[in-house]
Formats: C-alpha cells, sequence, structure tokens
C-alpha cells in the first residue's frame, strides 16, 4: 500500500481498515490506536501520535496530519498500533509497512 502526499499538506487524511491475516477487519471497539511513522532508513520516529477511529465495528481508522508530519520530503515507513482493552498489543500491517512518500511541492 503506498500513500502520497505533499510536502506541508495536511489534507487527505490517511485512512485504512485494519485487517487481520486472513483479510477479515478486526473489530477495533473498546481500543487505542496510535500512528508511528519513520523516514526509511532511520531509527527515530518522525510520527507517533493518536488516530481516529473511523468505524470501529469494521476496523477502520484515519491518521489526520500535521504539518510539522509533512514537512520532510522524503519515503517514509508507517503503521498502525493497536492497544486492546486487556493490555495486548498489535500492529498493522503486521508482514509490511505502509509506504508513504511526501513529494516536494512548489511553493
Amino acid at each position: 500500500m503506498a500513500y502520497f502526499i505533499k510536502q506541508n499538506d495536511t489534507s487527505p487524511a490517511l485512512q485504512v481498515t485494519l485487517q487481520d491475516a486472513s483479510g477479515t477487519a478486526v473489530d477495533l471497539t473498546g481500543t487505542t490506536v496510535r500512528f508511528h511513522m519513520r523516514k526509511i532508513g532511520d531509527t527515530s520516529t518522525k510520527v507517533d501520535d493518536a488516530a481516529t477511529l473511523s468505524d470501529a465495528d469494521n476496523g477502520i481508522v484515519y491518521y489526520q496530519w500535521s504539518a510539522t508530519d509533512t514537512d520532510t520530503v522524503g519515503s517514509f515507513e508507517a503503521e498502525f498500533e493497536v492497544t486492546y482493552s486487556g493490555g495486548e498489543i498489535e500492529t498493522f500491517p503486521n508482514n509490511r509497512f505502509i509506504e508513504v512518500e511526501i513529494t516536494d511541492d512548489i511553493a
């Protein structure tokens, strides 16, 4: 999955459906979700912030960008980290990253 956004843009939000290994949407009722993103090759995190549940029953979450999230041009890898009500943590996707490409703007 690849997502493209221009430098300093805050829209559109990154929206995904979190799915288990069989491709079934995960029920996110009663969970909290965080969004993490780092530049490819870096070990430091560019974004570590709360995500928003759009449709918990159907596993739909989104992350609304802030200007500082997209101020750096480059290729990034991202993931959503879910904490269930019992304290268990699961990261999506668990077999790869979401590819985020921030491209230079003209002005």
